[in-house]
């Protein structure tokens, strides 16, 4: 028997529904052991095939979408024709309601979206796509170890050609702030903690306000070419951008919104959209 392993040979980045965070975007780096008998070549799986074969399994199975934990008595799921709805009832009141074409939306059997309980099903479902040789393949789910301030996100992004479309997947991201030239953790600190679990919105694609419960709700809504996104979400979860949400546009928009607070100087933002890419802006009073 032997193995053979990847370290981060991909990354995840998608969004959860919790009951007490609510929308939750997140980047889970991926290490991979695959074991087995060794084939005619000499080799457990060839490592071009893993890179390309493997990283596609799983972009397929969970990048860019909705994870929903099916087992929590806070979620329901409604499945209509080509379209999927799920629902979470919030701890602090309100709701979270998404509809979306199915690949978007992926309802799993667990009570909470963690990588202890996602790698057991990730694993499984990689394992049916392998060559009868590979036997075991074991996983390792991680964030990155982000020194300094982070802020977790959700958007969507209609004008998309790609998963980037759906309108509740998300992303873990470093944040570094220069003002004046230097670097000022006081500002990295409090836009993380401003964007905590944040839905980044679209202004024009509000498509409705309401209470529910005395709660302030937004809908969003577009058509995009996967078809037909919709998302409703208390309003103090959300911030508004009279732009898109593109890590360019967001990055500009904290650099700018920053300069105009100073009144005076020059600030740089870089921000990440999970990881080891991202943007840079540049603004000034």
């Amino acid at each position: 028997m032997s193995a053979l392993f990847v370290e981060q040979l991909t990354t995840i980045d998608f969004s959860y529904l919790c009951p007490e965070r609510g929308l939750t975007g997140e980047t889970w780096l991926v290490d991979v052991v695959l074991t087995g008998e060794l084939n005619d070549e000499g080799m457990v799986f060839d490592f071009g095939h893993v890179k390309k074969e493997i990283k596609t399994m799983i972009d397929s199975y969970a990048d860019h979408a909705l994870l929903v934990p099916l087992d929590h008595p806070a979620v329901t799921i409604k499945d209509e024709k080509e379209y999927r709805t799920a629902e979470l009832s919030l701890k602090s009141g309100g709701f979270i309601t998404c509809q979306a074409p199915l690949p978007a939306i992926l309802p799993l059997p667990v009570d909470g979206i963690t990588p202890e309980a996602i790698r057991p099903l990730l694993e499984k479902h990689i394992l049916k796509g392998l060559p009868d040789n590979v036997q075991s393949v074991e996983m390792h789910l991680y964030p990155e170890d982000i020194q300094g301030a982070y802020f977790h996100y959700s958007h969507g992004l209609k004008k998309h050609q790609g998963d980037c479309q759906r309108i509740a997947h998300g992303h873990r991201s470093q944040i570094k702030i220069y003002s004046h030239d230097k670097r000022s953790t006081e500002l990295e600190s409090q836009v993380s903690g401003q964007w905590q679990d944040i839905y980044l919105a679209t202004r024009e694609d509000i498509i409705g306000s309401e209470e529910i419960n005395g709660i302030k709700h937004l809908s969003f809504g577009y058509q995009a070419i996967q078809g037909r996104f919709e998302l409703q979400i208390p309003a103090k979860r959300c911030y508004l951008m009279d732009t898109d949400t593109t890590i360019e546009l967001i990055a500009a928009h904290l650099a700018q919104s920053i300069a105009d607070d100073q009144q005076s100087g020059s600030v740089k933002v870089i921000v990440n959209e999970g990881f080891h890419k991202g943007a840079i802006g540049i603004a000034s009073a």
